[in-house]
């Protein structure tokens, strides 16, 4: 350790533990101010949705995000940058389309679900059977939907908070598996949406090894209430569908990593990042592209305070098929002990509303400093501890890592996830630097305390 360093800390210590909160206070203002004026992360968000776009797993334009990503690090200054390989599914669209073929003609808008199978050349034309929730179609036994094209007409609620996705998402992720079981040929549900445009919103479903795999695509939901009408007057509907797709169950992906090195605690780790993959149909600006450049932004402008501990950013490269979470953890799953914290910015640009730290922690004196830095950003410390803190660091929090989850407002979210309307031009300035501040409030104060939060956690009644 340098002289510097040890006089610097010699003094913190001598210092009274108020004073030293007090420090930390004026310290996470500062860089609160200094957050909502600084425009790193837009600049970012333009950067990645300009120069590489659409960025799904074993593209050629995933190969762009990877160097990107290590260009940028390198270029704001993040030291031990470097790429992690793994392996990952891919699944790539191809021409897809739908069409009502009776009782009246209509072009139908649709995109194809990850993982989905594509239909036999020429396509597949059927009746379908609508139902109202995924529930009423798993009431079916089976063989009731054979021949059929099953449709879940359900839609999702719009929530602050996002529950409504958590709500209506099985609908994507179980539905069509749920329906071969059953009979079906193919498998349409609404959009896991909020919007009333005729753009349809794509994600991954699950291929269980146990039902065969079928053509599934999400419908827009001006679409899905087109069929509903046409059902409710009694006549047979049918449907040509035709979609093509390559599914590959392991291509090579990759982590970007950079670090703001700790000049006293090195080896105590914050991980903090977002995901560089993002679906094909937009350019991924609030998925994800907006949450890698909040905690990038964030993470450089607390490097300027040389913080004792370090903070480690990280670019997953295959959140939306599930597999970079897992891929860093197995990596790192010898330094959970001494990751600090771990949390994921993945649900847009802001503004965060709520934050929910780890168990027993609020009323320590950093995060009183953190509280009082962000009071006048209009956000909410919840009383309940953080569960979970994003897709890509869920398997770290399994091992024993603690969470924080900073919650940003997805009212208008899921209007715009995984559709063509992802793009940079929904992304809000303000917005996004209102959680670049309530990110680097955060940062700032757990990198330059000495919060224990296993600790703080096992001490907790």
């Amino acid at each position: 350790m340098r002289p510097l360093v040890i006089a610097s800390l010699a003094v913190a210590l001598a210092l009274p533990f108020s004073a030293q909160a007090q420090d930390l206070t004026a310290k996470a203002k500062a860089l609160r101010d200094r957050a909502l004026a600084d425009r790193t992360a837009y600049e970012l968000t333009e950067s990645l949705t300009t120069e590489v776009g659409a960025r799904p797993v074993g593209s050629p334009a995933m190969e762009r995000a990877r160097d990107w990503g290590v260009a940028k690090l390198k270029a704001l200054g993040f030291s031990n940058v470097r790429v992690e390989e793994f392996r990952a599914e891919s699944w790539l669209r191809g021409e897809e389309s739908a069409e009502v073929v009776a009782p009246y003609p209509h072009k139908l808008h649709i995109l194809g679900l990850a993982r989905s199978g594509p239909t036999p050349k020429g396509g597949i034309e059927a009746e379908i059977a609508l139902f109202g929730s995924l529930d009423e179609l798993m009431a079916q036994p089976p063989g009731a939907l054979k021949g059929k094209i099953a449709v879940v007409s359900q839609p999702m609620p719009k929530t602050q908070d996002g529950s409504g996705y958590g709500f209506i998402n099985r609908n994507r992720t179980q539905g069509a598996a749920e329906a071969a079981r059953r009979g079906a040929v193919a498998y349409l549900t609404r959009s896991s949406s909020t919007d009333d445009t005729r753009l349809p919103h794509t994600g991954a479903m699950s291929r269980p090894k146990d039902a065969p795999v079928i053509p599934a695509a999400a419908l827009s939901p001006p679409d899905a209430q087109l069929l509903e009408r046409l059902v409710a007057r009694g006549q047979p509907v049918r449907l040509k569908l035709k979609m093509e797709n390559t599914y590959r169950e392991s291509v090579p992906a990759w982590n970007v990593v950079g670090e703001i090195p700790g000049t006293e605690a090195p080896d105590e780790v914050i991980v903090v990042g977002g995901h560089l993959d993002a679906w094909d149909p937009g350019t991924g600006a609030i998925d994800d592209a907006a949450g890698i450049a909040i905690t990038t932004a964030a993470a450089r402008l607390v490097a300027a305070e040389r913080p004792r501990r370090t903070i480690r950013l990280v670019m997953w490269g295959a959140e939306e098929l599930a597999d970079s979470g897992e891929a860093y953890a197995a990596a790192h799953k010898d330094e959970v002990g001494k990751m600090v914290v771990v949390s994921e910015s993945d649900s847009g640009d802001g503004p965060i509303w709520r934050v929910r730290l780890p168990k027993g922690s609020s009323k320590h004196p950093a995060m009183q400093a953190f509280a009082a830095a962000i009071a006048p950003l209009e956000v909410v410390l919840a009383p309940e501890p953080a569960t979970s803190g994003g897709a890509d660091v869920a398997d770290l929090v399994r091992l024993g890592a603690p969470v924080a989850s900073l919650s940003p407002d997805v009212t208008r979210y899921f209007d715009l996830h995984h559709s063509a309307d992802d793009t940079f031009d929904k992304v809000d300035p303000e917005k996004l630097a209102q959680s670049v501040a309530v990110w680097t409030s955060f940062l700032y104060t757990v990198a330059a305390s000495d919060i224990d939060f296993r600790q703080l956690a096992a001490e907790a009644p």
